[in-house]
């Protein structure tokens, strides 16, 4: 269990996004992450995301506490490479992403929601994608397997 003097976010999780709300975008119900994250007790977070390395699967963020059990998460994707017309498998760069995240620890401290917004940028700094979107994650623990994860 948590210590009494770290704050209850603080921990690896299993995360997934979802599209859900988008006007212009993907349609309710489909998967955009599957990511394993830790939430550290200096306000800081890293997400590993199930999307290929060179499409940019590491990735650091920033948090703060809001309530008794909220969060607010400022997270970065930083550049990574395009390789749709790339034959050495390397690509072209391509921008960074923004990820906002809000979300509710529950109140066994076993599982948080909430919903996102991710924008995503060109190399010159302007959005080229815009989706929301929700959150579902379970924390991972000593006796986490990976069909736990699956």
């Amino acid at each position: 269990m948590i210590a009494e003097d770290t704050d209850p976010i603080v921990g690896m999780w299993h995360v997934t996004f979802t599209a859900q709300g988008n006007v212009n975008g993907p349609p309710d119900g489909t998967p955009i992450d599957n990511a394993l994250v830790t939430w550290h007790s200096d306000g800081t977070e890293l997400m590993n995301s199930a999307r290929p390395p060179q499409d940019g699967d590491f990735c650091m963020g920033v948090w703060k506490r809001t309530g008794k059990f909220t969060y607010k998460l400022n997270h970065f994707a930083w550049f990574a490479n395009d390789t749709a017309n790339a034959p050495s498998g390397i690509g072209n760069p391509t921008g960074p992403g923004r990820l906002l995240e809000q979300i509710t620890l529950g109140e066994d401290g076993m599982h948080y929601s909430g919903t996102f917004t991710l924008n995503a940028y060109d190399i010159s700094g302007k959005r080229v994608a815009h989706i929301v979107g929700v959150i579902a994650a379970t924390r991972i623990t000593i006796s986490t397997t990976v069909p736990d994860l699956l």
